[in-house]
């Protein structure tokens, strides 16, 4: 068995063990971006993406458009690696995301060509959604298909980049590659205070509440981009991260991003408090 097969098996290896393992074989081509499918998607997807070299030392890059996770991968440099060598893994670490960022650009069109085609062909929803009736939250500017919810993901100058499903039991799900970073979900006219939150239920309960305008940032590691956008778009505007208070969870993200939000886009945080005082 060659090297080279050799590096490609535990390139592999590491695809599979960062549970990203490929149905059929790769047959990468050195240098070239394939995507393929990941094992346990379903038929007919191509969420997997991966490009391998070769020289100077196997190294390589794999990921998933429907997760969003990527991870790079080489083999240990040769002892009295010569610089010319260094240089060249520098330029195709550089080449990798080159090809990463242009094949991402791809999928996300797709993807937004495809939340336009589904957007028009579904149906207002109604305040009957059995999500929705569990939430005690109403339908604010957002479609139903067939029995699940779509939620729009639109930037900050309102362009449509993605869905998000919402089936009866609650089960939350987006159109594969698309983008969801600074995009969100809004209700509500901005006059004078926009709050951001992290799902559609509470976004919809706290423009209920207040009757301010709210945007459903779709989680706590979407507030700082969202902040930021809205910032720029709003720059006299009074910001709000009402946060979801994860007590329970190690670090409470939804505390520790909300102010991480705050900080980079100049605004304030209201934290839900639980239990009886102290």
């Amino acid at each position: 068995m060659t090297d080279h097969t050799n590096a490609m098996n535990e390139f592999v290896a590491a695809m599979v063990a960062a549970g990203l393992e490929p149905v059929d074989d790769l047959a990468l081509i050195d240098g070239e971006l394939k995507r393929y499918r990941i094992k346990g998607d379903k038929a007919g997807s191509r969420n997997g993406w991966a490009v391998f070299y070769t020289h100077p030392v196997p190294a390589g890059a794999f990921g998933s458009w429907r997760t969003g996770e990527s991870q790079t991968w080489r083999t240990r440099p040769p002892v009295g690696e010569t610089a010319k060598a260094r240089a060249e893994r520098r330029r195709q670490l550089e080449e990798m995301r080159r090809l990463r960022i242009a094949e991402q650009a791809s999928v996300q069109a797709s993807a937004r060509e495809r939340a336009a085609r589904i957007w028009r062909t579904a149906r207002p929803a109604t305040n009957v959604h059995r999500y929705l009736q569990a939430k005690g939250v109403h339908a604010f500017g957002i479609r139903q298909l067939r029995d699940m919810l779509v939620i729009p993901a639109r930037d900050a100058a309102g362009v449509l980049h993605t869905l998000q499903f919402i089936g009866v039991d609650g089960t939350k799900r987006f159109l594969t590659g698309g983008r969801i970073e600074g995009c969100y979900c809004s209700m509500g006219r901005v006059v004078d205070c926009l709050y951001l939150c992290e799902g559609y239920a509470s976004a919809a309960t706290v423009h209920t509440a207040t009757g301010q305008a709210a945007a459903a940032c779709f989680s706590c590691g979407n507030l700082k981009a969202v902040a930021v956008a809205l910032r720029l778009k709003f720059p006299l505007l009074r910001l709000v991260i009402a946060a979801d208070n994860d007590a329970g969870t190690a670090g409470n993200p939804g505390v520790t991003h909300a102010f991480e939000a705050a900080a980079a886009a100049g605004a304030l945080v209201a934290v839900p408090q639980f239990g009886g005082l102290n």
